[in-house]
């Protein structure tokens, strides 16, 4: 018992009857539970150094690249009242097809000449217009003949001025020469009655020389009144040339008057004629929105207005379209503590709505049934619940995205960040740490120096 002797009792005594000193004899099955034990100690170990591809998970939905290529709606440019569809919900539309026809509701638009009444309004105003114009350039004519017609009427009349100031100075010195004569025939008079009283001329002569003297008055007197009726001549002279003048001002006055009333009146035609020209194009306009076109083309997925008779409004939702060629991305959602680790160019895989997978996030190697995708797009802002955007596109390098997949559809997002043991992964997860930030380069950096 205390191994002092070789020799023992375990052949010869069975202990099986006692239950507790046979729990502690050593057996083959206990052997192998230990080395089990121990293997799977082992092989945990080992485990934790295994790799493992970090990731950050998110939700997020199929949508369209471009913004021109996401479902939208299709609205009323002006108010109307349904009268026929084209289309029903399903159907795929061209680019400028029919979608639905609609009537005016408006007083101001039933006429269904309107059109072609404001047509002839536009060439009535336009040949308003015209004759406004002739009738400026018929004055403009006017007063360019009143121009020349006043200079040849003041040539005339400064002529005719001239004439008279010489006919005056030709009478002045008729009128001096009158004067000298009558003085020598006063004086010879004088003489003449001298003689006759001293007796040295006879009557008969004194007589005659009375009688010349008479006739040098008469010719003073004449010579006066001549000058005189030179100088009426001259004042009336000036006084046409100064009526030509006034009456050149009058009528270059009204002719200039008429001119711009013409002009203003032109003015005035062409502003309408402009603003009818404005409201035949928005009539004409305004007539091509009687048909709803589609935008685009695409799918018709639901019909928000309906009914034949049915009134709209003016930018009424009518129809929505989803684009049939659209450049498909996911949009997804991080948190913001992951925001920092998203870079351009990342990868991304998605479990898709519809499509089974089998996901190992921490190994995407063994991963089957998702899809590829590159980070494309990264909002600068977060969303109002705090969670920034990210906009994923497929991966020329991965196998394509289902056919079948559309907008709206649901997609489970696993951003793929470092790689770095799984010990490692296990130890920032306990601590909260955030996942390792790399970039693509880095990470082909540090593959390549393996």
């Amino acid at each position: 018992m205390l191994g002092i002797s070789k020799n023992t009792i375990g052949a010869n005594v069975s202990f099986k009857e006692f239950k507790s000193i046979d729990m502690t004899i050593p057996k083959e099955e206990s052997k192998k539970r230990v080395q089990i034990l121990i293997w799977f100690l082992l092989g945990t170990f080992l485990f934790l150094f295994l790799p493992w591809t970090q990731n950050v998970r998110s939700k997020g939905f199929v949508t369209a690249l471009r913004p021109d290529q996401r479902p939208q709606t299709v609205h009323s440019i002006i108010a109307g009242r349904i009268e026929k569809w084209y289309v029903a919900e399903g159907d795929y539309v061209q680019k400028g097809d029919t979608v639905l026809a609609i009537s005016e509701i408006k007083d101001d638009y039933f006429d269904p000449l309107l059109l072609e009444r404001t047509e002839q309004q536009v060439a009535a105003k336009t040949l308003s217009a015209k004759s406004y114009a002739e009738k400026v350039k018929a004055l403009e004519i006017q007063i360019q003949a009143l121009k020349e017609n006043n200079v040849l009427r003041r040539e005339q009349a400064e002529n005719r001025l001239q004439m008279a100031v010489l006919q005056v100075t030709s009478d002045s010195i008729r009128l001096e020469q009158a004067k000298v004569n009558f003085k020598i025939g006063e004086e010879q008079l004088k003489r003449a009655d001298k003689l006759y009283k001293d007796g040295l001329r006879s009557l008969t002569d004194f007589e005659q020389r009375e009688l010349r003297f008479q006739e040098v008055q008469a010719s003073l007197i004449a010579s006066e009144n001549k000058l005189l009726q030179s100088i009426n001549s001259r004042i009336a002279a000036q006084i046409e040339l100064n009526a030509i003048d006034n009456d050149f001002r009058d009528k270059m006055a009204k002719a200039r008057a008429d001119m711009y009333e013409a002009m203003s009146a032109q003015f005035d035609t062409e502003a309408t004629v402009t603003k009818l020209e404005n409201q035949y194009s928005n009539y004409e306009v305004r007539t091509g929105y009687r048909h709803v076109l589609a935008p685009q083309e695409g799918y018709i997925t639901r019909a928000i207005q309906v009914g034949i008779g049915e009134t709209i409004k003016e930018g009424a939702e009518i129809i929505s379209i989803l684009p049939g060629n659209a450049q498909l991305a996911v949009e997804m959602f991080v948190e913001p503590v992951d925001f920092p680790l998203m870079r351009i160019g990342n990868k991304v895989r998605f479990i898709f709505d519809g499509w089974p997978a089998i996901v190992f996030s921490g190994w995407p190697q063994i991963t089957n049934g998702t899809f590829g995708g590159i980070v494309q797009a990264i909002d600068n802002f977060a969303g109002p619940d705090g969670r920034y955007r990210i906009l994923v596109i497929e991966d020329p390098e991965e196998k394509p995205w289902p056919p079948a997949l559309r907008i709206g559809s649901g997609a489970d997002g696993i951003a793929l960040l470092n790689d770095v043991p799984l010990w490692y992964e296990i130890w920032r997860q306990l601590n909260g740490f955030p996942p390792d930030y790399y970039t693509q380069r880095e990470k082909a950096e540090l593959k390549a120096g393996k």
